[in-house]
Parts: C-alpha cells; structure tokens; sequence
C-alpha cells in the first residue's frame, strides 16, 4: 500500500517513472480483458496503483474515455490496473475483488448497473481502499462507500435533449410521435437520460412516447430496435437515442426503409462522439447532448488528492455543452473524440 512521504519524495519517484500504457494481459490481471498500464517501472514504494474496472467497450464514447484514463494514467506516473468487464456486473464485482487482494491504493469502476454494489464496496471499505465512481453512479443509500462520484448530470442531458424538441415543435400543433432508444436496463445513464427528457416534455400533450426499448447502447442493437419500431409504427416523428451510437445504429435502419434521417424521421442523441457528430453535420442527426468522455485527468487529480489525505467533493461534474448542425461543423475540425 501506498505510504505518505514529503512532496518531494513523491516527485521525484514520479519523474522516475517511464512510459509504459498497454493492453497486455498480465499474471495479476483481474479479470477478462484486464490490463498494466504504468507511468513505468521503479516507482517502489512511493508509486500510487490505482485499479479501474470499466463497463467494455461498446461504444465510440467508451473507446474515448478508456483512452483518456490510461493516457492520464500514464502522464501522472500512477500505476493502473485495467479491467475490461466487457458489460458484465459479475466481471466488475470479480476484478474489484482481485484489486481489494492486490492490495492497490484506490479503486476507480464505472459500474454497467446502479444496484448490486453494497457487498463488494464494503468489502473494499473493510480493507481500507477507498472508491471513486466515474461516469456512472450506484443505487446505495451507504454514501461513505465511495469518496466521490466524477461524471455528467445525466438528468440534465436528458432535459436539454427534451427542451430542444419542445423548441423545435413550438409552432406545430403535433401530435408529435416519439420513439425512443434506452441505454442498458439498469443503467445510470439510461434510467436519467429517460427521466429528464419524460420531465422537459411532460407538459406538452401534443409529445407521445410511442415505444421505448433498450438497444444496449450499441450501434448494432440501435439498428435492431429501430427496425422493430419501423415494423411497428408507420408514424415515427422523432427518435431520441440515449448515445450516438444507438442512433448511428437507427440511422442505417431508417435509410434501408427508404426514409431520410434528419428529414423524415427528426434525431437526438446523447454523447458527441466523432462519428456521431459528423451524422449532425451531415443532417442526419438534428441535435446532439454532449458527454464529455474524457475524465482521466480528473480523476488521476482526485485519486492522488484521496490518496494525499484530502478532503475531495461528493460530486465532481464535467463540464459539457450541446450541438446543432453548424455548430457540429465548427467543433469538428479539432474534435478530440
């Protein structure tokens, strides 16, 4: 475990530290998919290990964030434990566990559903590694489990997307048939997102919500679903996809039903990603929430601040903002993601 020094301990032990973030699966890996990926070797005693579990890698945006975590776990000189859970709660659960007999300093996860978690986040309490949740939060009413939850207002993303529509439809008498494309059943992401564009458009009778149906987040599950909801409904208005990749997904669907995505069929998604953010600029999505996937910096700043003995807020927001088309067009020169 990681043991308090003076400052100048610590930076020069960092400065010691190489480049070394991979993909490799090592023989303390922690689960399927895991990996090391280090600021180098040589940190002794003085290195900081922090053990991640991510959800997988079902979309563009969760490509991005993974990137951003071992990236900013590399420019810190923090030692990273990956996991790759591959949307399996029983695959999270198990590496945090094998994290907890790693001994690592602090455990990071970005839980695929917001209940089951009490056991394991008290299994790590009892063992003195405290937790920090990124991106997506936990059901538990026990808030001294974890340090800190670092991510988006879910919430106000689903809203944004709903006052958009409610702008858009503000001279039309409607009715106004709305499907919808959930993200994973139980998801954080996905229980809010609905929750906030239910609220924002709830005072409007003209908006119905003619199908709701979770496409896992994943493009291929976006395309399934919206081919069901064009089989079923011959009078979809708009489509609200809880991420890009859903709604890329949909796009293909609409197209091969011979329907004009933008035009026939009005789209909002939720994330911004590169590809999704081009369907904008193209017009074959209308208006875009931002996600902001890149978290690494800010949480390698909250592990090290946890690990110093400092008092951290409960709740750290990143900071997002939404896209039209020609706003899309402007951002997408120098987009990140």
């Amino acid at each position: 475990m990681f043991k308090k020094a003076s400052l100048v301990a610590f930076a020069s032990a960092a400065a010691l530290l190489l480049a070394g973030c991979g993909d490799d699966d090592s023989d303390n890996a922690a689960s399927p998919g895991s990996s090391s990926a280090a600021g180098g070797g040589g940190g002794g005693s003085e290195q900081i290990t922090l053990g991640f579990a991510q959800v997988g890698a079902e979309s563009g945006w969760r490509t991005a964030n993974t990137d951003s975590i071992k990236k900013s776990a590399e420019e810190a000189g923090i030692e990273l434990q990956f996991s790759d859970a591959q949307q399996k709660q029983e695959n999270q659960i198990r590496a945090i566990r094998s994290f907890i007999q790693q001994k690592v300093d602090v455990i990071a996860f970005s839980p695929v559903i917001e209940s089951g978690w009490d056991a394991v986040l008290n299994e790590a309490k009892r063992a003195d590694i405290p937790v920090i949740l990124t991106d997506r939060a936990v059901d538990s009413e026990d808030t001294s489990l974890y340090k800190t939850f670092l991510g988006s207002d879910f919430v106000l993303e689903g809203k944004k997307a709903g006052e958009w529509l409610v702008e858009e439809y503000a001279d039309e008498p409607g009715p106004v048939n709305i499907v919808e494309l959930q993200g994973t059943t139980g998801a954080a992401p996905a229980i809010d997102r609905q929750q906030g564009f239910a609220d924002a458009i709830a005072g409007e009778s003209k908006f119905k919500m003619i199908a709701s149906q979770t496409g896992d987040f994943t493009r291929a599950g976006g395309k399934q679903v919206m081919e069901a909801f064009l089989q079923a409904h011959k009078d979809i208005d708009v489509l609200y996809a809880h991420n890009d990749d859903m709604g890329l997904g949909a796009i293909e669907a609409i197209e091969a039903a011979g329907l004009k995505p933008g035009e026939d069929i009005k789209i909002i998604t939720v994330d911004a990603v590169k590809d999704g953010m081009q369907a904008l600029a193209d017009g074959k999505i209308n208006f875009i929430v931002e996600c902001n996937p890149l978290l690494g910096p800010q949480l390698m700043d909250a592990v090290k601040k946890v690990v110093a003995g400092e008092e951290i807020p409960t709740r750290i927001e990143t900071e997002e903002t939404t896209f039209t088309q020609e706003q899309a067009k402007a951002a997408l020169p120098t987009r990140q993601y």
